[in-house]
């Protein structure tokens, strides 16, 4: 437990996650910079944040997980969703899907020609380079000498082998990397991992750096509101072990807490929407339109097909001599199913002939469920699920009372616009279309989500995918650069203030969001230190 604050601090980073880890580490590379590193959540000392998978027991469990649910979606036919949020050090990089994915060279000068200079394909390619540890070593894409470690799959199944040969035969190209700047194609996802354990942005990026005198890092506290000094940022309030302190900083606090946690957060603080923020008698220190709203995510539609003459994890996980293996193979050589990300193939394609980029992401399983904590079908099955990359719809995150332990209200506001219910319809098509494939047809696929019942019209479609669709997990944009936050991220209108974390995406990216958060913040960090020397 902190002693009341020995002093102030040049760096207050609120949020050990993905960014977090990162910011600290950069950031206490300066001895002369003191820093400190706040996280609510715990230490990441549980078995399964280290085994791969398990994220099936991490994933809805308050030990490791916000438990955040989404307001009731009309887009989703009146249903709410769990939203799944990391609360541990490493945040949702230590319960994710490790999936190594930057997007694509388009979404980011997308957001060079927003006005965000510095944001270009040409700008980030070389940071997401040098943070890289790649099992193939150094080349034009990729480094060897950085923290996070990619690493190829340590297991593969027959039946999804089926499946990108099935997807060639549609017209989609073989790749061995989605990480060259065009994503199009079938192929293995490249995980965050090493030897068989995930690497989480703590394990990468703080751990390494734990005994540094100059960082000091608390877990289990929960920063209840910005502290100001008219415009400026002068510190925090936090609650821990049921007591309230204050910590100071001479320099600037740095929001990581998330696209969920970071806009609340700064709510809280007297900066938002002044509508919002008077509703709950807050005092307004900054009328910030932006805050919380803007939120994007990719929503998944999981389909799923019964095979035949294939093997699934579906029936290994039946049998109790199969799961025996299961434990021997990882206990001996770190291999088998309990290295599998949740989602071993990916396919990036276009939902139809008028998309000039892939805009649509499938993630194939070789198993089946009705949803993460339920036990696999007892026949065996694989899941594909379609995601919408640039959707549309914009959803919001709003203080739900003044009270910093109320959860925020999430309202995603999926399907909202006709783009994307098109997209949606569009989806489910070109699941059809290749699981029609000769290749699969070798398997008797049988198609059980969204259902034969389901046809062709569009309406029936869109009706399926609000049935069937689910986040998957992918908060960004509500902080959003050019609008919350500058180029610079530093929020716009006080001072001492930034946020460095996926809530600055203006746009989302085509792809997972963590190696894209990762990235932001190598390059917020990079900038903080540049303006410190500049002052």
């Amino acid at each position: 437990m902190m002693d009341a604050l020995d002093g102030t601090y040049d760096y207050i980073i609120v949020g050990a996650g993905s960014a977090g880890c990162v910011v600290a580490n950069r950031l206490s590379a300066d001895p002369s910079i003191r820093v400190l590193l706040l996280e609510a959540g715990g230490k990441d000392d549980w078995i399964w944040f280290h085994i791969p998978a398990g994220y099936l027991f991490a994933i809805g469990n308050p030990r490791a997980d916000w438990m955040f649910e989404t307001e009731a979606e009309a887009g989703l036919n009146g249903r709410a969703l769990k939203y799944p949020r990391g609360k541990v050090l490493g945040g949702s990089s230590a319960i994710n899907a490790m999936i190594s994915m930057r997007g694509q060279a388009a979404d980011y000068d997308g957001w060079r020609d927003l006005g965000l200079a510095g944001w270009g394909w040409d700008d980030v390619r070389p940071v997401f380079r040098r943070l890289d540890s790649h099992f193939r070593g150094a080349c034009d894409h990729h480094g060897a000498d950085g923290e996070w470690r990619v690493e190829e799959p340590r297991l593969r199944w027959s039946i999804l082998d089926a499946v990108a040969r099935a997807t060639i035969e549609m017209g989609v190209p073989a790749t061995d990397d989605f990480n060259r700047g065009d994503n199009e194609g079938v192929g293995y996802f490249h995980v965050n991992q090493r030897r068989g354990l995930r690497v989480s942005a703590a394990r990468a990026f703080l751990k390494p750096v734990l005994k540094r005198p100059n960082l000091r890092v608390e877990t289990g506290v929960h920063v209840e509101r910005i502290l100001f000094d008219d415009k400026r940022a002068t510190g925090i309030r936090y609650r821990q072990n049921s007591q309230i302190m204050e910590a100071t900083t001479c320099g600037e606090v740095i929001l990581c807490a998330g696209a969920v946690g970071s806009p609340h957060l700064l709510q809280l603080s007297g900066v938002g929407p002044a509508e919002w923020l008077s509703g709950h008698d807050i005092p307004v220190i900054a009328d910030s339109q932006g805050i919380g709203r803007n939120l994007q995510d990719h929503l998944q539609q999981r389909a799923i097909y019964r095979v035949t003459g294939a093997k699934t994890l579906n029936t290994t996980y039946h049998s109790l001599f199969g799961r025996a293996l299961i434990g021997l193979d990882y206990a001996l050589r770190r291999r088998g199913p309990l290295t599998m990300a949740p989602s071993q193939l990916g396919i990036f394609t276009r939902s139809s002939a008028d998309q000039d980029r892939a805009n649509l992401e499938f993630h194939i399983q070789p198993l089946s469920l009705d949803k993460f904590g339920d036990p696999l079908h007892r026949f065996p099955a694989i899941t594909l699920s379609a995601c919408n990359l640039r959707p549309t719809s914009r959803g919001e995150i709003r203080l739900r009372s003044p009270d910093p332990a109320d959860k925020p209200t999430i309202a995603p506001n999926y399907l909202s616009t006709e783009e994307d219910r098109a997209v949606a319809a569009d989806a489910i098509r070109v699941t059809r279309r290749l699981m029609a494939q000769p290749t699969m047809q070798l398997f008797a696929p049988d198609e059980i989500l969204p259902g034969p019942s389901v046809g062709d019209d569009q309406a029936a479609l869109v009706k399926a995918a609000g049935d069937i669709g689910t986040t998957i997990f992918h908060p960004v944009g509500t902080a959003a650069m050019g609008k919350v936050v500058d180029e610079r991220l530093r929020v716009i209108g006080l001072d001492g203030l930034r946020v460095i974390d996926a809530s600055v995406m203006p746009t989302i990216t085509s792809g997972n969001t963590n190696t894209p958060t990762i990235m932001i913040a190598d390059k917020g960090a990079e900038m903080v230190r540049a303006d410190r020397r500049a002052s």
